[in-house]
């Protein structure tokens, strides 16, 4: 795994991003604080990943202003309900267990089935309460990731998935993972900022201090060209086409990948990458908001089985040049309105066609900062 704050585990780095996140929600208080959308967009959210969770285990993840606990059945079915248990308040995370389809409180051992949260058993009493139930969320496990649908309004049905990743044919390579500090819409916004990429994306990924005593590298550059839209397939559908090419002495062009992208709902991507050498292969990124401006992102890795060896260098690089994103929404603030040139106007498209993805209800930054502290 590689993680955004180098090699430190995710334990130390919580501690320290806590206090960076803190700091971010002062400044934001003194700039545009009320400015900001909601922190929790509706729609689709990997929370877990599938491996993660084994047979007859129960997790506990806290994540969109929510405290859930993620189980999966002796079936291999997984649902997902909120943490507490309504009688005195015990966690289903911490002691646990799955019984059937049922998650049971490791207090006073009563079950709560997953589909509907409601309590079905009180081993010690012969009647349960008609208000004995916990939230149940609709979930859905695909391309080795556990989804939760998230939004604001009960009533709002979920869209379907338009594409699976893994097959035959595709299998998984690996993965990594960052914790970035900015507000959920920053990062995929990036794939309308075509401009961007050739500005902190053109310096070869070999060509930091890694290979350091080489200098062949440092004549070598990535070029871009890009472009972003909205679907016509479905309104919560975004396109994102990417050339590249790497262009060594300035003159000579090669490795050329072309890559389509599609944006699902506010977290979620998938990627094809087709390459002049190493044919085709696949990414999908989740966004989880973890805290209202904490980040977590990951990707997944997909190609044929031969391309192993191969794939764990476009990991690699692929892995440095998100970091230097990571460095940039870090560090910047988030302008509600920015200047923008002629050639910005993806940006604005962007930024309307993801507003689709709050209501009037959605919570505010402000309300949900002052719940979570």
């Amino acid at each position: 795994m590689i993680n955004s704050r180098g090699s430190q585990p995710e334990s130390i780095f919580r501690k320290d991003s806590k206090r960076f996140t803190i700091n971010r929600f002062r400044k934001a208080k003194q700039d545009n604080f009320n400015n900001m959308p909601p922190p929790y967009p509706n729609g689709w959210y990997g929370i877990v990943e599938s491996c993660r969770l084994n047979i007859s285990e129960a997790i506990f993840i806290s994540c969109l202003g929510e405290k859930l606990v993620v189980y999966r059945t002796q079936n291999n079915k997984v649902f997902i309900v909120n943490a507490y248990c309504p009688h005195l308040g015990a966690n289903f995370g911490v002691g646990g267990r799955v019984d059937g389809d049922c998650i049971v409180c490791p207090f006073h051992q009563w079950s709560f089935r997953g589909s509907d949260g409601k309590c079905i058993k009180i081993p010690y009493s012969t009647s349960v309460p008609r208000s004995a139930k916990v939230k149940s969320w609709i979930s859905q496990e695909t391309n080795g990731i556990i989804f939760v649908w998230y939004h604001i309004d009960s009533t709002e049905k979920p869209w379907s998935f338009p594409m699976t990743i893994s097959d035959n044919q595709f299998i998984y390579h690996g993965r990594n993972e960052f914790y970035v500090n900015c507000h959920i819409r920053e990062i995929p916004e990036n794939g309308a900022d075509t401009i961007h990429f050739n500005s902190i994306h053109n310096e070869c990924f070999m060509s930091g201090n890694i290979t350091k005593s080489s200098k062949f590298f440092q004549y070598c550059h990535h070029k871009w060209n890009s472009s972003w839209m909205p679907s016509k397939n479905a309104k919560h559908l975004a396109e994102i086409k990417l050339s590249h090419s790497l262009q060594i002495f300035g003159r000579f062009n090669c490795f050329r990948m072309d890559i389509s992208g599609l944006q699902i709902g506010p977290s979620y991507v998938t990627m094809e990458i087709n390459s002049s050498i190493f044919g085709t292969f696949r990414i999908c990124q989740t966004i989880t908001p973890i805290e209202p401006l904490l980040q977590k992102v990951i990707h997944r890795f997909y190609g044929p089985r031969w391309l192993a060896p191969f794939m764990k260098i476009f990991i690699c690089g692929e892995s440095i040049m998100f970091q230097r994103d990571v460095t940039i929404w870090n560090h910047k603030d988030l302008l509600p309105n920015p200047i923008l040139a002629k050639e910005d106007t993806a940006i604005k498209q962007f930024r309307m066609w993801y507003s689709q993805f709050y209501t009037c209800n959605s919570k505010s930054l402000t309300d949900e900062t002052t719940n979570h502290w």
